[in-house]
């Protein structure tokens, strides 16, 4: 008789609760979609659209069809190039490129693993973001508005470990 009991106020309490909340995790308590994941999502959504403006329209970037592919494929080249200082590079072409190929892609090191629960690997994270880096970086080569540098993946692949090394600093605390 008590087990009858048990199961009608379990099956009725079921039935009640039907459409009002959230479905049940493994551990019994209800999962409700964190402000924080949205919040994230919204930010990654509007500062990838920003990104991807930058790379091809930004910076007064026009297309040069006529014109050769431009492509660096020997790591390091163009990093080992801006720290000599005899080359005539101005220093604000330099930190644009160092520092900024790095400090744009921040961003993605701590937005992606907040979004994708599957990025919070860090081998993931680098293989997700170096295929859509290089993606980018052809892109940018074939529609003739920038030049495919392997430099500018390993920059950029730095900026996402720094931002994922700030999220996981952030985490522990």
């Amino acid at each position: 008789m008590p087990t009858e009991a048990l199961l009608y106020l379990r099956v009725s309490s079921i039935s009640k609760s039907k459409g009002r909340s959230a479905p049940a995790s493994r551990s019994g308590k209800a999962q409700v979609k964190q402000p924080r994941r949205i919040g994230a999502r919204l930010l990654l959504f509007f500062y990838a659209g920003a990104v991807i403006y930058w790379m091809f329209i930004g910076f007064g970037r026009t297309p040069d069809p006529e014109g050769p592919l431009q492509y660096n494929l020997e790591p390091l080249r163009t990093i080992k190039l801006y720290f000599n200082l005899d080359n005539g590079v101005s220093y604000g072409y330099r930190l644009v490129n160092l520092i900024g190929n790095v400090a744009v892609f921040v961003p993605f090191g701590i937005l992606l693993p907040l979004v994708k629960g599957k990025l919070r690997s860090i081998v993931r994270l680098t293989l997700y973001t170096g295929l859509w880096v290089l993606i980018l970086e052809c892109l940018q080569m074939l529609l003739h508005v920038g030049s495919f540098d392997i430099d500018d993946l390993l920059l950029n692949l730095l900026g996402v470990w720094i931002g994922y090394i700030v999220l996981r600093l952030m985490r522990w605390k």
